[in-house]
């Protein structure tokens, strides 16, 4: 499992204020990649990240950890470019409908183009 660093966040793709992991809200990132995770307590309505830089087909999913078990949450999907000033990002962002997890489990983030994947424990 790789390091998780709290990062400070005011949107999905400004950095600006601290956040720190509580319940199923979650702002994280491992190098170029980031992850934001919205929801209450085991239940998550919206997931997503972002990738630093643009590129020609770049693409994310999201997966679990649960009891040392991955499990692909959503399917490969294309990101999408976004300029914010001078940041460049690749982003891509899930609506998971209030899905629900089990207590302990890791929530990931892993785009084709970077080795990092940053992960968010889902908790009570």
């Amino acid at each position: 499992m790789k390091k998780m660093i709290c990062v400070p966040v005011a949107a999905f793709f400004a950095l600006t204020s601290p956040a720190f992991p509580a319940h199923a809200d979650a702002t994280v990132k491992d190098g170029n990649v980031g992850l934001v995770v919205k929801g209450k307590k085991l239940s998550v309505q919206q997931a997503g990240g972002w990738l630093e830089g643009h590129g020609a087909n770049r693409r994310a999913r999201l997966y679990t950890v649960y009891n040392a078990v991955r499990t692909d949450v959503t399917r490969w999907k294309d990101a999408s470019t976004v300029s914010a000033g001078r940041r460049k990002l690749s982003t891509a962002n899930w609506n998971l409908r209030g899905r629900n997890f089990p207590n302990g489990t890791w929530l990931c983030i892993e785009f084709n183009k970077s080795e990092n994947q940053p992960c968010a424990k889902i908790h009570r």
